[in-house]
């Protein structure tokens, strides 16, 4: 516990088998009172590595999505009586050690939510092994978001994220099931009026580390510019969304 907050570290893994006990041993020892992990119906042996390791393991018996795995985490994390819960990603691309400074801020109730930026030093990500187009497109797409949100963040694409209790109790379940759901959370939090917080993190692109490709990626961003859309047509009064429906 931290301030009294429950914390679960949440791991929504899928083909992780290589480097999920990598990623175990990395979480800061005395930070997380639970660490659970849902396994969206990997190919090969993450299952039986998660239990062999004692991790709390959820399985999808068909393969729900990256949004619909962390729709499980997060349902699964308030069953089990969560204050915060901070999600790591399993393929050990985002590094664990940045896990206690993520939590401070939402402990302290000085943030609803705080992310793992690889962009607030734009160079760490370069570093880290980002290909040189995700980059640009992560600064184009992260413009595009500030000027309709008019927030203020240096990138909405991190899996690296801590959130409250609150925001676990939006309407998560009406989001999507696919990678835009990390955006679509941002908006039910904007349109809340939850307070988002960010800190700089270093990364690393490997071989095992999970990256979807340039056409899924394309796909992202479409979709991306579909939520921003309904942002607009909200806020001018023209269209309500049930999922965006949280004040």
């Amino acid at each position: 516990m931290l301030n009294g907050k429950k914390i679960i570290v949440v791991l929504p893994a899928y083909n992780a088998e290589k480097t999920l006990e990598r990623t175990l041993n990395a979480i800061p020892k005395g930070f997380a009172d639970d660490i659970i992990l849902v396994d969206d119906c990997s190919r090969d042996k993450t299952v039986e590595v998660s239990r062999k390791l004692g991790i709390k393991t959820f399985v999808h018996e068909k393969n729900l999505g990256y949004g619909g795995n962390q729709k499980t985490c997060y349902r699964e994390s308030l069953k089990l009586g969560a204050d915060i819960a901070i999600m790591v990603h399993p393929d050990f691309q985002y590094d664990p050690t940045f896990i206690p400074q993520m939590l401070e801020p939402v402990a302290k109730g000085e943030a609803d939510a705080v992310f793992g930026s690889r962009m607030k030093i734009p160079q760490n990500a370069l570093k880290g092994g980002m290909p040189y187009w995700k980059f640009l497109a992560n600064i184009f797409l992260t413009k595009v978001e500030n000027f309709i949100l008019g927030m203020n963040l240096s990138e909405y694409h991190s899996g690296f994220r801590a959130y409250s209790k609150k925001v676990m109790q939006l309407p998560l379940e009406l989001n999507s099931d696919d990678f835009v759901f990390d955006t679509e959370i941002i908006v039910q939090m904007k349109v809340a009026g939850m307070k988002i917080n960010e800190i700089p993190i270093s990364t690393r692109y490997f071989p095992e580390a999970s990256m979807i490709g340039f056409i899924r990626s394309s796909q992202y961003g479409l979709a991306i510019l579909g939520v921003l859309k309904k942002y607009i047509l909200l806020k001018l009064g023209l269209k309500k969304y049930e999922q965006f429906n949280v004040k």
